[in-house]
């Protein structure tokens, strides 16, 4: 289970006014206890998926197809700089992510840490 803070949430709701799903996707955060796993089940649906796979897992991949934007090395240093909006606009753009998964994607990748989540990649690239 991967779990964020009240402060984890509020920080992004503050970093986020103008993201228009920022408020559905940290309700939902919210609503499940900082659970990014349950959260993301929840918002999955919403936004017509059906995850087939136990919430850890489901989120877990659904960070994984994902990875090549995030860890572009112009998004790793937006990130560790908490501008999330505009990581936001890569993942929304190329359509790997629903907009509403893209928070708690984010969120659970700055919980696993930047470095040991862009690791493979790392690897590959060297």
């Amino acid at each position: 289970m991967t779990q964020v803070t009240s402060e984890d949430i509020a920080k992004f709701r503050e970093k986020l006014q103008n993201y228009p799903d920022a408020s559905t996707a940290l309700a939902a955060i919210e609503d499940c206890e900082g659970n990014l796993e349950d959260a993301a089940m929840v918002l999955a649906i919403r936004a017509g998926q059906q995850p087939d796979i136990a919430n850890a897992e489901w989120l877990d991949s659904l960070a994984k197809k994902c990875r090549a934007i995030i860890c572009r090395e112009e998004n790793k240093h937006a990130l560790q700089s908490d501008d999330y909006a505009s990581v936001i606009r890569h993942l929304t753009t190329t359509r790997l992510c629903p907009p509403l998964l893209v928070i708690p994607v984010l969120m659970y990748v700055l919980q696993q840490g930047m470095d040991q989540f862009c690791q493979p990649l790392d690897t590959v690239s060297t």
